[in-house]
């Protein structure tokens, strides 16, 4: 079952962008990473799933519910961080818990003091003497608290340490653990790489790529150092589809390959090979890839 159903969804303002024509679904228990970099439109999908804002054109639904005419009954499932957290700051953090927590039916008191104790937080302190990653491990708190059916959580990280950064990671594998959904927005690939399921890219308000990590990397270029114990056929090897940037230097030779290297692979059977090494793109360096393509279009995502 999809639990985030988006379809043909655009979002103007005025004269400028936030989504265009934005299709997209989530399944129940899968941890999903939304990537972009700021302005890219990803906090406006939150936004639209959350009934904060209202598409100009096309439809979501969550849970099979409209968030315009369902918005109570679906705020009751959905644990929510935005990327501005804000509380009243004259509360101390256990109060704004209790508060929040109230506001849901109640959470048990050691459950939220379980929470904090991961994330390092003193729930005795005033928020307004707060640094950044402390308030937003008050945001991630509420946000898992009362175990939602559904997380989103827009730059859940930001301003936390590393050791921190990785508690939060364990918390989302927990979830899925848990049959939690998870819908996650966030610029830091690293963090999206660890515990996602799938991954869309997000280009100027359209999607550019959807798929899981594995699937995008099988589709990327890859960076190959190939060292020839005998002679080199360079011609051969620059001829091969997909090869670009090619280099030799002595009996080595570096390039890039776009796509499967059966071929290469064909030709390497020819020749008498010492030594290669192929370097696997990271999350990081796909998402530029994708970012960076001038021709990318919505067309070019693709689904599974």
């Amino acid at each position: 079952m999809a639990v985030i159903e988006i379809e043909g969804v655009t979002k103007t303002y005025g004269t400028r962008r936030g989504l265009v024509d934005l299709d997209l679904a989530v399944s129940d228990g899968e941890v999903f990473g939304f990537l972009g970099p700021n302005g890219a439109g990803k906090s406006t999908t939150i936004r639209l799933l959350l009934d904060l804002i209202r598409p100009t054109r096309g439809r979501a639904r969550v849970f099979g519910l409209d968030p315009r005419t369902d918005a109570v009954a679906l705020h009751r499932r959905i644990g929510y961080l935005a990327g501005d957290f804000v509380v009243n700051p004259r509360q101390q953090v256990g109060e704004c818990l209790a508060f929040l927590a109230g506001l849901r039916g109640g959470v048990p008191r050691q459950q939220v003091a379980d929470l904090a104790a991961r994330l390092d937080l003193d729930l005795s302190a005033r928020i307004k003497s707060l640094s950044k990653g402390n308030r937003q491990k008050v945001g991630l708190v509420q946000a898992f608290m009362h175990q939602p059916d559904l997380l989103i959580l827009d730059e859940p990280t930001s301003g936390l340490d590393p050791l921190v950064q990785q508690t939060f990671l364990d918390l989302v594998r927990e979830a899925k653990a848990a049959g939690q959904t998870v819908f996650m927005s966030s610029h830091i690939m690293t963090e999206v790489e660890a515990v996602a399921d799938r991954v869309a890219i997000i280009r100027e308000g359209r999607l550019v790529a959807l798929d899981t990590v594995a699937r995008l990397r099988s589709q990327a270029v890859h960076r190959y150092t190939v060292t020839f114990a005998g002679p080199l056929d360079r011609a051969a090897l620059a001829a091969l589809p997909g090869v670009t940037d090619l280099t030799v230097d002595s009996a080595t030779a570096r390039f890039h390959l776009a796509g499967s290297p059966d071929e290469l692979i064909g030709l390497l059977t020819r020749h008498r090979v010492a030594a290669l090494q192929a370097t696997e793109p990271d999350l990081e360096e796909l998402f530029f890839t994708y970012y960076q393509r001038p021709d990318a279009k919505t067309a070019e995502a693709h689904h599974v």
